[in-house]
């Protein structure tokens, strides 16, 4: 849905912001919507746009980076602002926000615009503010979004405003939720210019990829193994015989497994196994879902081979790695020389999942 910000609240000038941080948020996500909104203030010459910071108790709040925050105030007070941003980091179901779900329905039935970004579109969705509505959040987390909230239609995407409901992917794309605000709410030409301010001319389109295509992210040029690759991305759950791959690639099953000896580091059948193992360790670490489940959905059809290859792949079994708080390197990052075994040293003492009670 098109308005401008000026519309829902009144024309009031200046348009203020409530920023909640909770512990952990991060700081680039923070730092990339706020930024513009400062300079819109300054290129324009007078106050647009003003915000305030706000905690769950009033206390400092530590930001990805460790840096300390000190805020306004908690959410015990009253809040004047119109626009109310919710920024988190890490594992969202690992978050304890005592409150902050009340505090949501309140600001949402005071008629006020609500936003999410990273991590936040989540805590949104916790309160019952996203419920059948269209929303997106960091990739990292999609699974878990998705499957904690069936009831929220989830979109691959940068940022989405539904109504006075918005979301944000995070990282840089909340300079781009932000231009697009500015844009909306003041006009085009301020929009450029603030983009010209931090080197980033061109804001990309809402729904723009959150991530690297298959090119970028496994660095190969030859489009018959690209278009293996992207096979096997698409059918991970039911794995596609070498043969299938060849012909897919136009190619022959011999030519193909030279091409990725070559470009990949690996044969055919080790590359789509580590796809598929990676893939479980993601769905692992950040869902609920049974680990039968998750093998099923890597295309084991016996549990026992697939502990096997996961505990040979990482040196642990899919049923103790679930709490490790540990991710695979990222797939397309490495080749075949990535060493399997050792549980990262930052995975030591991370805490299991805790009860949301709010």
């Amino acid at each position: 849905m098109n308005f401008p910000i000026r519309d829902i609240l009144a024309s009031t000038r200046p348009i203020e912001l409530a920023l909640v941080l909770l512990d952990g948020f991060a700081l680039m996500s923070y730092a990339a919507f706020v930024e513009p909104f400062r300079a819109a203030n300054a290129l324009a010459g007078r106050e647009l746009y003003r915000w305030h910071h706000v905690s769950l108790d009033g206390a400092p709040v530590q930001a990805s980076n460790g840096a300390a925050f000190l805020v306004d105030h908690g959410l015990g007070a009253p809040v004047g602002a119109g626009v109310v941003i919710v920024f988190a980091g890490g594992d969202p179901r690992h978050i304890a926000a005592p409150g902050l779900s009340a505090w949501l329905r309140r600001q949402d039935r005071a008629g006020k615009l609500v936003a999410g970004v990273s991590a936040g579109p989540y805590l949104l969705a916790r309160a019952g503010l996203l419920d059948g509505r269209r929303a997106t959040i960091h990739w990292d987390h999609r699974d878990a979004f998705e499957e904690d909230f069936p009831q929220v239609a989830h979109e691959e995407a940068l940022y989405v405003i539904d109504g006075r409901w918005m979301t944000c992917a995070g990282g840089m794309a909340g300079m781009d939720l932000a231009a697009s605000l500015i844009a909306r709410d003041s006009n085009a030409d301020l929009a450029a210019r603030v983009g010209d301010w931090f080197i980033h001319p061109e804001p990309r389109p809402a729904d723009g990829p959150q991530r690297q295509g298959i090119r970028e992210r496994y660095r190969v040029a030859g489009e018959r193994v690209l278009t293996a690759l992207a096979a096997m991305e698409e059918h991970l759950d039911e794995p596609l015989p070498r043969e299938d791959l060849a012909s897919v690639a136009g190619t022959t099953v011999r030519q193909l497994e030279r091409l990725f000896a070559r470009e990949v580091g690996e044969g055919v059948a080790a590359h789509y196994l580590r796809l598929r193992l990676d893939r479980a360790a993601h769905l692992l670490r950040t869902t609920g879902t049974p680990v039968t489940q998750i093998a099923l959905a890597c295309g084991f059809r016996a549990s026992s081979h697939f502990s096997s290859a996961f505990r040979a792949r990482f040196g642990v079994a899919p049923s103790k790695a679930r709490g490790l708080g540990w991710a695979p390197r990222e797939a397309g990052a490495g080749h075949a020389d990535d060493r399997p075994g050792a549980i990262p040293p930052h995975a030591i003492g991370t805490r299991d999942r805790q009860e949301q009670t709010d």
